[in-house]
């Protein structure tokens, strides 16, 4: 992804934010492409470039209504269903194909001294990431606003294992994600530090379909540990691979998006870009 590109997420971020903060007052295509500094003609054609529809329809993707609808929605959860779906197109989910593999406590006792590392910088739909992999698969994959602290964050992880910076082989089809035909993914490897608690947790992130919610609680649920949705939360925040395994995808039961790791707007452009990829006659 270009330069530009990468400012023409920024612009979306910044309108997403402002429609969110302005959301009472309904602001016209006119007041919002002003705010990103950009004629209306050419805010709606950037908008619409990004995501494939308008930005009044992207709205309602991001609306308590939609969310609450999505949430009662029962193949929304999918967890029963999963499997139930096909392999094609849309309903191609994550869980059939990304894999995780917990690593030994000999993989990253001592702060990872036995650990070898490549890492890259690349750009995505929204914003720079920053991704990881050991010779097993993706370690580690977030939101990289700046890269210096990306790479701080990541060494913070695995303080003493040996990095890195090369783009290989597992990074490449790691990125594939942020491609439009799914369809063509390849099998993706996740090698992870973490309990047993949250490698659960994370694996029942990976059952929520593209386009699909669910709460705090529904995890719980998932995991079968009902009156666990606070602990739950916290694996959910301590997810090491952003995208890849969805934690946007839980919400509030309320309907509200709640907090998210690389912040709360870029969480509400990824549940919208989602949405419109779905309810599009394209393959995903």
């Amino acid at each position: 992804m270009s330069t530009q590109e990468n400012i023409n997420y920024e612009r979306i971020a910044e309108a997403i934010n402002y429609i969110k903060l302005n959301f009472k007052a309904q602001p016209n295509l006119d007041e919002v492409a002003e705010k990103v500094n950009l004629s209306p003609f050419h805010f709606q054609r950037l908008f619409t470039d990004w995501v494939g529809i308008s930005p009044k329809k992207f709205l309602q993707y991001l609306s308590l209504e939609y969310a609450k609808g999505i949430l009662k929605d029962k193949q929304a959860t999918l967890f029963d269903t999963a499997y139930e779906t096909g392999l094609s197109g849309t309903s191609r989910l994550h869980d059939l194909f990304i894999n995780i593999e917990g690593m030994t406590p000999a993989e990253y006792k001592n702060g990872g001294k036995e650990l070898s590392i490549n890492y890259s910088f690349a750009q995505s739909p929204f914003g720079n990431i920053i991704v990881a992999s050991t010779p097993k698969g993706i370690c580690y994959m977030a939101f990289a606003d700046d890269h210096a602290d990306a790479l701080d964050q990541l060494k913070q992880h695995f303080p003493n294992a040996t990095y890195t910076q090369v783009v290989d082989l597992a990074q490449q089809d790691a990125l594939f994600i942020f491609k439009k035909d799914w369809s063509q993914l390849p099998a993706i490897k996740l090698h992870l530090k973490g309990s047993s608690f949250q490698l659960k947790v994370w694996e029942a992130l990976l059952k929520i379909p593209m386009g699909g919610l669910c709460s705090y609680g529904d995890i719980s649920q998932n995991i079968q540990l009902p009156n666990a949705s606070r602990a739950v939360g916290s694996a959910i925040g301590a997810n090491p691979v952003a995208f890849l395994i969805p934690c946007h995808r839980v919400i509030r039961a309320t309907g509200e998006s709640g907090q998210y790791h690389w912040g709360s707007t870029r969480k509400s452009a990824i549940i919208g870009w989602e949405a419109a990829m779905l309810n599009q006659p394209v393959s995903i």
